[in-house]
């Protein structure tokens, strides 16, 4: 991230109200808990990094947010509206953009069909949010006519995120964005995704690249066996000299 990325950065930690609230989460697969009172929560604008150990219930709780996880206890709130009971397809309708980390490309459709999948549940004309996907990732534009098969990791996650705009969301969700690219593209995905907050729009993301995410980070937090372990400022939780020794390695 550039010094005047960093400068500008804080802007976005001052919101009045949370426009996401997953509280108190318990729920797992089956019978077994995975999740054991997780609670996160994200304001307009914000960048939320959710970090911690293989099998801590990072994804999972990614997933109870978005509605494919059953709850036992707790609740989900967008926008101060009880979302808990509605399905996925119902919450992305409410305002939610999910990009999970693996099969998040149709491969044998080119970019622009893939975009255009992205688009299904709006009926108004979506000419002017491809030309705001394209200007945010300006090689999805010139490969447009690609198979999205054919692309390089990078890319094939550029069109995911894009194709997750194209609903407009107003929180937009990425289940290990970086994982599997370089750490040059990383670095451009991040740039990304402090763009996409710059509009308004809430980030909530799990990450395993934990440091360079909290780096971003208006929150963070730092899950353990499903449980809340830590939960700070990016900055605060990069400075804590437990986090580091546990989490970040020194």
């Amino acid at each position: 991230m550039s010094e005047a990325q960093a400068d500008t950065a804080p802007a976005r930690n001052e919101p009045a109200s949370h426009y996401l609230a997953a509280t108190d989460m318990r729920g797992g697969y089956g019978k077994v808990d995975i999740l054991h009172d997780c609670t996160l929560t994200v304001d307009k604008g914000q960048i939320a990094v959710i970090v911690g150990p293989n099998g801590a219930g990072k994804s999972t709780a990614m997933k109870a947010v978005f509605g494919m996880l059953n709850l036992r206890q707790g609740r989900v709130t967008l926008d101060g509206e009880d979302i808990t009971a509605l399905s996925p397809q119902e919450r992305v309708r409410k305002g939610m953009g999910f990009v999970p980390q693996v099969n998040n490309v149709f491969p044998s459709m080119t970019v622009r069909e893939n975009l255009e999948m992205g688009a299904f549940i709006r009926d108004e004309d979506v000419d002017e949010t491809m030309d705001q996907v394209f200007d945010l990732f300006p090689v999805l534009k010139d490969k447009r006519r690609q198979a999205a098969g054919e692309l390089s990791g990078g890319q094939r996650q550029q069109v995911a995120v894009g194709r997750a705009l194209m609903t407009k969301p107003q929180l937009l969700m990425l289940d290990e964005p970086t994982a599997g690219v370089s750490p040059i593209v990383m670095d451009e995905l991040f740039d990304r995704i402090i763009e996409i907050a710059r509009t308004g729009i809430s980030i909530l993301m799990v990450e395993q690249n934990a440091r360079q995410a909290l780096e971003i980070a208006d929150i963070g937090y730092v899950l353990v066996q499903g449980e809340n372990r830590y939960t700070d400022t990016g900055q605060a939780l990069l400075a804590d000299p437990d986090v580091r020794r546990t989490f970040l390695g020194g």
